[in-house]
């Protein structure tokens, strides 16, 4: 290959940058992303960076002196992905293509917003580093804030307002909040760290909207009742960022769909990172996992069948991990809940908030879960990747 496109300048994408050299290519490398900046850690936006213990410089993900011999086109999004014979043509909303004869597709996945709360300030959402810059200068002002969403962003949200001393409010339209990644039982253990801090938690509360002129003033719930705010943080998910590959010949099904190296059916074509739905040999089925440690080391995989393309037998990935900072409490988990059909609680107890606790299929791990374990916790993660491969 004589040039190779990698469309998407964060974590993902820079990591495939990095492997396409690290593995020996040395042809030209287009980096393109729809965002100004450098790419940039997202992980501490909820946490560190909301609280101001961390600046932007500290977020920069490449290392001083680093230089993958890459033209970086930023600020410019990719609109269209056409084949015309052996190259893959890249349009860009400036007028620009690129043509290439690979490309690596990391273009993440972009928060959902609430209908109707378009120009209404005091909203916000938080995926970006300019959505962090504008909800951090608003939660220095204090007040109410009510975070609609009771995942792991919301979660941390909720947690950095609190340490900043903001009257919080956490509504989730689910019975248990977390009950996806972790199960009902895991996850309402973990929820609960939101009351034993003096945060309001309304689960089972659908939102009808939100009220106010020019400004938010309240949450409207479906069942009536109304929650005063000054500040909303919306955290209801995210969309893989693909509807410009639409006839493309790249199948879309909840992200990219691409086999368990990333490759995609069409040619020179592999799929990385927030936006990829990769094929999961153990489990039968594709998967779109929206994780840090994916998103660092999936690239790799994806790298050597784009250098080889089907020459390289895909291996077995590791089985997904996240963690999570909150009230002071660090929370890991490896591995898919949704298989389980057992929970045990290992060491610790729950009451504590230090705990591992393990589930399992059949009487197989297929994931575990640690409330400030970080030690035992790496060793059941070691043998989770074990099993799994």
């Amino acid at each position: 290959m004589r040039t190779v496109a990698v469309v998407g300048a964060s974590l993902a994408g820079l990591s495939a940058a990095r492997s396409l050299r690290k593995q020996g290519y040395d042809g030209r490398l287009v980096v393109i992303g729809d965002e100004p900046h450098r790419p940039y850690d997202r992980p501490p936006l909820s946490k560190e960076f909301l609280a101001g213990t961390v600046g932007e410089a500290d977020l920069l993900l490449e290392a001083d002196g680093e230089d993958l011999r890459a033209e970086w086109l930023l600020g410019a999004r990719a609109v269209a992905l056409q084949v015309d014979g052996a190259e893959r043509v890249l349009l860009l909303d400036d007028g620009r293509e690129v043509r290439a004869d690979g490309v690596v597709l990391a273009t993440g996945a972009a928060a959902r917003n609430l209908p109707g709360t378009d120009g209404l300030a005091g909203v916000h959402t938080l995926r970006t580093l300019d959505d962090a810059r504008a909800l951090r200068d608003e939660l220095a002002l204090g007040g109410r804030l009510v975070v609609i969403g009771g995942g792991f962003i919301g979660a941390e949200v909720a947690s950095t307002a609190y340490a900043l001393g903001l009257d919080v409010t956490v509504i989730e339209a689910a019975p248990t909040p977390l009950a996806g990644p972790l199960g009902e039982t895991m996850g309402g253990i973990v929820s609960a760290l939101h009351e034993a801090h003096g945060v309001r938690l309304l689960c089972g509360a659908g939102v009808k909207g939100l009220s106010g002129e020019d400004r938010v003033d309240a949450v409207l719930l479906e069942d009536g009742r109304t929650v005063p705010a000054d500040i909303v943080v919306v955290g209801v998910g995210a969309r893989p960022c693909v509807e410009w590959l639409e006839g493309s010949g790249v199948e879309l099904d909840n992200g990219v769909k691409c086999g368990a190296d990333g490759r995609t059916g069409v040619a020179g074509v592999v799929a990385v990172g927030d936006c990829a739905s990769w094929y999961d040999p153990r489990a039968g089925f594709h998967r779109r996992v929206e994780h840090w440690t994916g998103a660092r080391e999936r690239p790799d995989a994806a790298v050597a069948a784009l250098l080889s393309w089907g020459a390289a037998e895909p291996g077995v990935p590791r089985p997904p991990y996240f963690w999570s900072d909150q009230y002071g409490v660090k929370i890991q988990f490896a591995g898919h809940a949704a298989g389980a059909d057992s929970v045990t609680v290992e060491e610790g107890a729950t009451g504590d908030r230090s705990f591992l606790a393990v589930y399992r299929c059949a009487g197989q791990p297929v994931a575990v879960l640690a409330m400030n374990q970080p030690r035992l916790f790496m060793r059941w993660r070691k043998q989770l990747a074990a099993t799994a491969s």
